[in-house]
């Protein structure tokens, strides 16, 4: 097979997006995370297709050199569907924003997890209408003021792993623009994921929500206010990793390690295969200032998929129909001759 660099995966379009835009990061990522996606499936380049609506986002497939497709407003998912269904040796990329996705597209969006349809959906938030110049998004914050709601928002917004969640998601991870590197590991996850991979990306839009997570984001008390879930790895966080979460009757509790007598045999082991989908909720429901925001891979579980069930149904068919061709079908039941 053939050893690809990141820039294999490069186009040679010049990248528009606005100068600082959560986007770039999230590109590059994905162009250096696809050298070790194809080590890992044992793809050629040529099986790699990236999909995408219309937004600030959906430009991702131009930057791409692989196959893309530049859809329609909210029918990226739709479309991403078909192309697996009809060529499911093709890896399936679709970049969507938070409005594509879960306004417009919201019914599309629930759906193809529902069915787990094996597609990476790489969801950009960054909790506005960037394209159309500000308007508010189904994911902007309650109170939000921004073109379209110069009084504030009085919506409450969609957590998009609680959305996840709730349809049965198999695979639900939730990266920060600027954590390139944890951001690679998700993709590359995401790929070896058999079923609808949803990657929720965490982006700044410097011109119309500027600073929406930088509460979280920025470098200097990050580490407090995240925690970054590893299967198999302590549930540990803090910039003296001396914080962690246990559970306290049926909720999360945050507590200091050394205090009380708290010790890391006490903290959580985060089991992202578990098929108890409970404990998978209240992390990607976690909010700052009362928790640490939950990023990484947060579930990662099996399932059939809906692409894996139309394949399997129509070998089992073909098997026991007496009908091989066209001119079969066309000869089979009542016939008449017309003179």
């Amino acid at each position: 097979m053939t050893k690809y660099t990141f820039q294999d995966f490069k186009s040679d379009q010049e990248v528009r997006w606005c100068p600082g835009c959560g986007d770039h990061a999230v590109l590059a990522a994905l162009q250096r995370a696809m050298p070790q996606v194809a080590e890992a499936l044992g793809y050629e380049k040529e099986r790699y297709v990236v999909v995408s609506g219309i937004g600030c986002s959906s430009r991702l497939p131009y930057y791409m050199n692989t196959y893309g497709f530049h859809s329609i407003h909210g029918r990226a998912t739709a479309i991403s569907t078909g192309i697996k269904v009809a060529n499911p040796s093709l890896t399936v990329w679709q970049a969507c924003g938070d409005g594509d996705a879960l306004a417009i597209g919201g019914n599309h969006f629930i759906h193809a997890v529902r069915r787990n349809v094996d597609i990476n959906i790489i969801l950009f938030n960054n909790q506005i209408y960037g394209l159309t110049k500000g308007q508010y998004s189904p994911t902007s914050r309650f109170g939000a003021v921004t073109k379209t709601s110069p009084y504030g928002t009085v919506e409450h917004p969609f957590n998009p792993g609680s959305l996840v969640l709730g349809a049965k998601g198999t695979f639900f991870a939730r990266g920060l623009d600027c954590e390139l590197k944890l951001n690679g590991e998700i993709m590359v996850a995401a790929a070896t994921h058999n079923g609808t991979s949803v990657m929720e990306m965490l982006t700044n839009c410097v011109i119309f929500n500027d600073g929406a997570h930088s509460a979280i984001s920025a470098k200097e008390y990050r580490a407090d206010r995240t925690i970054v879930l590893r299967h198999g790895e302590k549930m540990i966080f803090g910039k003296n990793r001396d914080k962690g979460l246990v559970l306290d009757g049926l909720r999360l509790k945050v507590v200091t390690i050394g205090e009380k007598g708290i010790t890391e045999d006490d903290i959580l082991t985060h089991d992202a295969h578990s098929d108890n989908i409970g404990i998978h909720m209240m992390l990607a429901d976690m909010k700052y200032p009362e928790y640490p925001v939950a990023l990484g891979v947060i579930r990662d579980v099996p399932d059939v998929t809906y692409d894996g069930g139309v394949r399997m149904q129509a070998e089992q068919v073909t098997a026991k129909s007496h009908i091989h061709c066209v001119d079969e079908l066309l000869r089979s039941g009542s016939t008449w001759t017309v003179e």
